[in-house]
């Protein structure tokens, strides 16, 4: 029966993957995110296949399962978010460091960086600081934004600006 249910899962899988991946990926904004949020639903719903014999329908299951993973993502983020901690890019970062004028060479280990550039993040004001995690943790556009805040893009790229001067200058400090 569990193999049964396996092979009705597979095909519900297959049937709603595109569905699923294109649900995943609004939600998440981020295509590696969303790929990893419906492989773990289905990889859930496989390791669980014996007690979803009295599933009727396995693509809401699937569904439902997806829905949940994208919450607890966002609950990482959001913890994440109030605990100070930003996951920057490797562009972001390489921006940063440009605008502190400080040779890469002299900053000798990454995680000194992500720690230094943890806590200028903090400091930083509230508006500056929304516009870094938007764009760095949550992947918006200055438009997307724009349109969820009210806040022009102009007005929102200014504030980049200035948050990129202010932690260039935190971070001439930190390694000064």
């Amino acid at each position: 029966m569990e193999k049964e249910k396996s092979s009705e899962l597979e095909r519900a899988y297959r049937k709603r993957r595109k569905g699923f991946q294109a649900w995943a990926t609004k939600t998440t904004r981020n295509i590696a995110d969303a790929e990893d949020l419906v492989q773990d639903a289905f990889a859930s719903a496989l390791a669980n296949a014996d007690s979803l014999i009295d599933a009727d329908d396995l693509a809401a299951w699937l569904f439902t399962s997806l829905r949940n993973k994208a919450r607890d993502l966002w609950r990482r983020r959001e913890t994440r978010r109030n605990a100070g901690e930003a996951d920057l890019s490797d562009e972001v970062l390489a921006e940063i460091v440009a605008a502190s004028e400080l040779d890469p060479a002299d900053i000798a280990e990454g995680v000194e960086l992500a720690e230094a550039l943890d806590a200028a993040i903090g400091e930083l004001p509230d508006a500056q600081r929304a516009v870094i995690e938007a764009q760095v943790l949550d992947g918006l556009t200055f438009r997307e934004i724009a349109e969820e805040t009210g806040i022009s893009a102009d007005t929102l790229a200014a504030r980049k600006r200035y948050a990129i001067k202010r932690l260039a200058e935190s971070l001439k400090e930190w390694f000064a």
